[in-house]
């Protein structure tokens, strides 16, 4: 059996955290509505708004620790981008194999 058809793609994120960790760039602001972006906590926001502040490539609202146990600080508010990577798309194996992760096999 491979490793990737014992991973339940469902729950995956949450041992991974990897999207959240790629690049500070990648944590952007790009078709939230005024009142969405206000839903965001102003300190986790980066000093141009254009996204969330990140620590190096770390999204600030990432907690825990990559590839073990991660949760995002702002889940249900989080920006579009953060919402479109899937397990297993092209975004998700890019930032996978940055911490030297398995790629998943999308669903």
């Amino acid at each position: 059996m491979d490793e990737t058809s014992t991973i339940d793609l469902s729950t995956c994120c949450q041992s991974c955290g990897a999207c959240c960790g790629y690049s500070e760039n990648w944590p952007r602001f790009s078709i939230e509505s005024d009142e969405e972006l206000a839903a965001i906590p102003e300190d986790l926001v980066n000093a141009r708004q254009s996204g969330m502040r990140c620590e190096g490539d770390r999204c600030s609202a990432l907690q825990g620790e990559i590839g073990k146990q991660t949760a995002c600080g702002i889940y249900e508010v989080r920006p579009e981008v953060c919402r479109t990577c899937m397990p297993g798309d092209a975004e998700c194996a890019m930032a996978r194999r940055k911490f030297g992760l398995p790629v998943l096999a999308s669903a």
